[in-house]
């Protein structure tokens, strides 16, 4: 059992810049929509994710937030991943804007909920995976991306031929079983988080009372997909080449949440064909405030319990250490590396 602590330690959330600049400002010309191109039909009525909203893309924003052009906040190196993920070169991370969950404590809630971000063309995002691959990446992490789903597959069949790097799909989790089938070949390592079992919890936090759901048959997916994790360990530092992490952060006041969640990965997946994030890094952003049961951090009783129960289980992977709650971090989301 290896642990780590990963947390995001970059520049605190009061320092970021253009604060309170929204969405609808960084756009170009034409707003939510692309320029003229033949359209796509996952687009005109959109079925990419759990919500299946229906919506017309082309004419306004699906569930998520989001119409017919990619949105990126940030496309840079990123390194503090799991050490496996970010490695020593540096996780090359693309913040796709938008979400299709309304978790109320949303570290990255400019971008997931208020829709910070700058469009861009897919000629400029397959441009981003090269440069971050130039640029020491040790994977293409795509954060966020299934609401653009069509747009990272036209990308990545551009470039994928030059990439010798890994791609990662980093996600919430709330997935559909049917759009990870479709990523079969285009992903190496999958990186979904486990929120939830109970449906109670998963409404009044992220208004998906299916979110286990869903969640659970889209990582069954995942984990056949990917098989057993391929984990090279050379001297200079662990990589995943391919595999599943699936990452749960331990929350206030969800204690028994948390364990039965393990308990579910024991019994329903195949014996070390996963590895465990547990996180302690649970801080009350956006309006975790308005929910007096979570606006506080997790306590060392709370996470120590969960733990104990990962040990016990023998579930592999990477252990967060409580140090990591202590400050308040998150990514400077500025668009650095958005053209």
């Amino acid at each position: 059992m290896t642990e780590a602590d990963f947390s995001e330690n970059l520049s605190p959330e009061e320092t970021h810049s253009q604060e309170g600049q929204n969405f609808r400002e960084c756009l170009p010309e034409g707003g939510l929509h692309r320029p003229p191109q033949p359209e796509d039909p996952d687009y005109r009525c959109c079925r990419l994710c759990p919500r299946r909203c229906g919506a017309d893309r082309y004419q306004k924003p699906g569930f998520c937030g989001m119409g017919t052009a990619p949105v990126l906040a940030r496309a840079a190196l990123h390194f503090w991943e799991e050490p496996c993920i970010s490695g020593r070169g540096g996780s090359g991370a693309v913040f796709f804007s938008g979400c299709t969950l309304r978790c109320v404590y949303c570290q990255n809630y400019r971008l997931s909920h208020q829709s910070f971000g700058k469009a861009i063309t897919n000629q400029q995002l397959s441009d981003i995976f090269l440069r971050l691959a130039a640029e020491g990446a040790e994977n293409i992490n795509l954060v966020t991306p299934t609401h653009f789903l069509p747009d990272v597959i036209r990308a990545l069949d551009r470039v994928r031929h030059r990439l010798s790097i890994p791609v990662v799909m980093n996600c919430g989790g709330y997935e559909r079983p049917e759009t990870i089938r479709r990523l079969s070949g285009y992903v190496d390592v999958y990186l979904p988080d486990l929120k939830y079992k109970s449906p109670a919890l998963s409404e009044a936090y992220s208004k998906a009372p299916d979110y286990f759901q869903q969640a659970s048959e889209a990582i069954r997916e995942m984990v056949r997909q990917a098989g057993v994790p391929d984990l090279e360990v050379p001297p200079e530092g662990e990589t995943l080449k391919k595999g599943v992490i699936i990452r749960h952060m331990v929350l206030p006041s969800a204690r028994k949440d948390s364990l039965a969640l393990l308990s579910w990965m024991k019994e329903a997946l195949p014996e070390h064909h996963f590895l465990l994030s547990l996180m302690s890094q649970y801080t009350p952003f956006y309006r975790a405030k308005e929910f007096h049961e979570i606006d506080r951090r997790v306590t060392s009783f709370e996470y120590d319990s969960v733990l104990k129960k990962a040990l016990e289980l023998d579930l592999r992977g990477y252990m967060q250490e409580r140090t990591s709650a202590q400050e308040e971090y998150t990514p400077p989301f500025d668009l650095t590396g958005v053209p």
